[in-house]
């Protein structure tokens, strides 16, 4: 997919919290999760359809809720950042945690 990245954030992640598998593959991959959340918060949405990336940007200016996937490591593994409606709380985690 192409990129449509913002150079400024597009909202605010509100709460940012992350759930134990989140962390654990954060650790394994040696990955920082700012640089992610900086990624989700400027547009770039990672590894998403064409038809997901329309739905967050609809999302953005609704106040919906927004959801990134990143893959990480390898073999790669998903990594989701979900930032609720009404902006109050973002959260790092695992597609089998939700």
């Amino acid at each position: 997919m192409i990129s449509r990245e913002h150079k400024t954030p597009l909202f605010r992640l509100g709460d940012i919290v992350a759930t134990p598998g989140a962390i654990s593959l954060l650790e394994r991959t040696d990955t920082h999760p700012l640089d992610l959340l900086l990624r989700h918060m400027r547009g770039d949405w990672g590894a998403l359809s064409e038809a997901d990336a329309i739905a967050n940007r609809r999302a953005v200016e609704q106040g919906s809720r927004i959801l990134s996937a990143y893959l990480l490591g390898t073999p790669p593994e998903v990594l989701w950042i979900i930032t609720e409606a009404g902006r109050h709380a973002t959260t790092l985690l695992l597609p089998s945690e939700y």
